[in-house]
């Protein structure tokens, strides 16, 4: 039989076929998304930029495209990536070439990761487009300051960002150690507020 479940460090195990809310947890997906590499670690410095940072990162532009936006749409924008804490961050050509069962995989997971912290299984799609357009702008920055694209390479792959969402968003690498913090500080803050 093969094994379709993966223990965390909390020592839940997490089937990643039938994934329930009981078994995530905050601490394993702050832990695993800090030592997860965005683009493929390909960024300079000397850490790797991992989707926690980007999470971090999301969220703010999130706020700054949707302030009068309730607290839990934050949440999820924190939390866009989670399924990545177990999968990977995967760039979009391997993604497509995988086909549809990464994205199945993906939703099984978002869903229980919603649930656990209070929100709808699937997100509103005004919301989904919102951290989407969140996303996209994150992508610009992390291309143009660490990860060697030209501003007009990035504007062809990811469109140009409003410069308002985007000014003063300056990345900043840290130890995982340390974005492991930031990222459940934040998540504590975001739920104690909802």
């Amino acid at each position: 039989m093969t094994r379709a479940w993966q223990r965390m460090l909390s020592g839940r195990r997490l089937d990643l076929l039938d994934p329930t809310p009981v078994d995530v947890e905050i601490e394993d997906i702050a832990h695993g998304l800090a030592f997860v590499a965005r683009w493929n670690g390909q960024t300079r410095g000397d850490f790797a930029y991992s989707v926690a940072e980007h999470s971090l990162l999301v969220e703010e532009i999130f706020g700054r495209i949707a302030p009068a936006s309730p607290i839990k749409w934050r949440l999820a924008a924190l939390l866009h990536d989670a399924p990545e804490y177990v999968i990977g961050d995967m760039i979009s050509p391997v993604k497509a070439a995988v086909g549809p069962g990464y994205g199945a995989l993906d939703e099984r997971l978002a869903a229980a990761v919603h649930i656990r912290f209070g929100l709808p299984a699937a997100i509103p799609q005004t919301i989904k487009r919102q951290i989407k357009k969140a996303d996209r702008i994150s992508a610009w920055l992390e291309a143009t300051q660490i990860a060697g694209f030209t501003e007009a390479e990035a504007d062809r792959f990811f469109g140009k960002p409003d410069p308002e969402l985007a000014q003063g968003l300056e990345i900043k690498l840290r130890p995982p150690a340390e974005v492991r913090r930031a990222f459940t500080a934040r998540h504590n803050v975001l739920l104690a507020a909802m």
